[in-house]
């Protein structure tokens, strides 16, 4: 059976149809990428950023910390010698001051009377003596002749003998006024901190009675308990020569004092395993104050060639200590490290790296076991 020609109608929908279905399929060639996949290339997975450091030998100095306690050089109880009441406070409690520095003032009245007196029996002493002088040169003139006896010349000259011997007691008398008086005076004997007072003005003080303190603020001691394991390596220090103390008050590790080690105890306390050692560093600032608790670093030489990382690089889990390592093909690797000594803002590491290694030091959080990354220096 013979179908009937289409229509014109018919040929125009046709065509209508055809050229949609082309187009839809990308065109005269779209037919042909439908069936052999894109022409494009999947874009490139993507990759951590990562600041890394590599791992290349430095000099690192050679420390131990510990903690320590600061402590006066010298520290004395101002104490009266004298009787009398107290006439007057000169320097508020808790004040700086200078060695010499009047602090207290007892009354000094007694003791200026007493000083008056002593003075008035060496003038008068002295006025003997110079008296029996002269006799005793006439007499040993007319002694000559016969004029006088010798019993009366020789006891001229006793009695010039006697005079001196009195004059010096009252020397030494005068001096003695004189200090008693100076006691009234309660002056700082060395430059320090003064504690609080233990008396008042209008207080019937005795010899002995205790006043105030006194500290000495600059320098002070540092006084810290190595171990017994670094006592070799501590006296080996000393035997080349001076060796370095930093402390650092806790709380402030910005601020820092630089002193060197000048005691070490000649025994061991065994029920501690520790010695007893000693720095004494300046306080020109006079921040620190005797019996405040620092960190003492000891400096004891320098390791010429250490492996050593940023502190941030390093990681605690349940096994120790690890860190974050560029591995092969840029992906990352986990490492179990054994630490030494610090430095500032860097670890020693003892084993568990290479020379050469890059150490992933940021964006720790954000990285797994296997994962790619992109490693790029640190700044």
């Amino acid at each position: 059976m013979k179908r009937p020609p289409l229509s014109p109608r018919s040929l125009v929908l046709l065509v209508l149809i055809s050229a949609a279905l082309l187009f839809a399929l990308g065109g005269p060639r779209g037919l042909f990428r439908f069936r052999t996949g894109p022409s494009h290339p999947p874009a490139t997975a993507f990759r951590m950023p990562v600041p890394v450091y590599r791992v290349v030998p430095v000099s690192l100095p050679v420390t131990r910390s510990y903690i320590g306690t600061t402590e006066a050089i010298r520290n004395v109880t101002l104490e009266a010698q004298a009787t009398g009441y107290l006439k007057r406070q000169l320097i508020p409690d808790g004040s700086d001051v200078r060695a010499g520095t009047l602090v207290y003032q007892i009354d000094p009245r007694y003791y200026k009377a007493a000083l008056d007196q002593s003075q008035a029996q060496k003038e008068r002493d002295k006025a003997a003596l110079e008296y029996s002088r002269v006799n005793q040169k006439r007499n040993s003139l007319l002694v000559v002749h016969g004029d006088v006896s010798k019993d009366a010349y020789q006891l001229s000259t006793s009695s010039m003998h006697q005079a001196a011997a009195t004059y010096l007691s009252d020397k030494a008398a005068l001096e003695a006024a004189r200090i008693n008086l100076d006691y009234t005076h309660i002056r700082a004997p060395f430059s320090g901190r003064l504690g609080r007072s233990q008396v008042f003005t209008g207080t019937l003080i005795a010899s002995g009675t205790q006043i105030n303190t006194l500290v000495q603020m600059d320098p002070l001691y540092v006084t810290f308990n190595p171990a017994e394991r670094d006592l070799p390596d501590l006296q080996t220090s000393r035997r080349i020569g001076p060796v370095a103390v930093l402390v650092h008050p806790q709380g402030d590790p910005a601020q820092s004092y630089r002193g060197q080690l000048t005691f070490l105890d000649n025994v061991v306390d065994r029920t501690t395993g520790t010695i007893m050692a000693r720095g004494t560093i300046p306080n020109s600032g006079l921040k620190l104050v005797p019996g405040e608790f620092v960190e003492v670093n000891v400096r004891l030489g320098t390791h010429p060639r250490a492996l050593a990382i940023p502190q941030v690089a390093v990681g605690s889990s349940q096994t120790g200590k690890f860190v974050w390592v560029v591995g092969k093909n840029n992906t990352v690797e986990i490492r179990q490290v054994h630490l030494g000594m610090t430095s500032g803002t860097r670890v020693e590491v003892l084993d568990g790296l290479r020379e050469g290694e890059r150490v992933i030091t940021g964006n720790l959080q954000k990285i797994g076991p296997g994962m790619a990354v992109s490693p790029h220096p640190e700044p």
